[in-house]
């Protein structure tokens, strides 16, 4: 039987159920997953937000596949105040590790309300700092990192709040649900437009 999740990944956690090392993992989330059910896609370790995680693994090779180009919404904390010419650079797209990141949405937005970040985002009382909502297609390692920093504005908070039409909502760090039937048949039609 397919089971579909969304859960709020919070910071400092690998998005993985174990680790050698004795890293904080998805376990953190304490919710009893049925055995076969694993994230789709990574949000790396100093990154948060939404993780969808199920156990259809034709859903997980069409959220994966490159071809598909299903919507991934970040918000963004950059250090500083990204120009005009940055946010266009930003859509348009920026070289990182040897190839151009294909286009996407970037606009300024006001700061959101979410959840204070534990530790905190270091705060330089002379140096601004500015949120971004940006929309992309693909998922590199590490890429919304590296395209801000590309364009002179490091990250200093990253969480993702959507892919398609699955939204973070009011999880807080830490949460997990399970899709709604309506939510589940969107967003399974939308996959099979792709």
């Amino acid at each position: 039987m397919p089971h579909y999740y969304l859960a709020y990944k919070p910071f400092n956690v690998l998005t993985q159920f174990s680790d050698a090392e004795g890293r904080d993992t998805l376990k953190v989330l304490a919710y009893d997953f049925p055995r076969d059910v694993y994230p789709v896609g990574r949000l790396d370790r100093d990154s948060e937000g939404l993780l969808f995680l199920t156990n259809n693994a034709r859903v997980n090779h069409q959220l994966l596949n490159p071809r598909f180009g299903h919507e991934r919404e970040y918000w963004v904390q950059v250090e500083g105040v990204p120009t005009p010419e940055a946010l266009h650079r930003l859509a348009t797209g920026v070289q990182i590790k040897g190839h151009f990141t294909l286009p996407c949405q970037a606009q300024v937005i006001a700061e959101p309300d979410l959840p204070p970040r534990d530790p905190p985002v270091r705060f330089r009382q002379h140096i601004p700092t500015t949120w971004l909502s940006l929309v992309l297609r693909e998922g590199k390692n590490r890429q919304v990192r590296r395209m801000t920093a590309a364009v002179g504005f490091p990250t200093l908070r990253l969480v993702r709040v959507r892919m398609e039409n699955l939204h973070l909502g009011a999880l807080q760090p830490g949460e997990v649900r399970e899709l709604s039937t309506e939510e589940r048949q969107v967003f399974l039609k939308r996959l099979q437009k792709a």
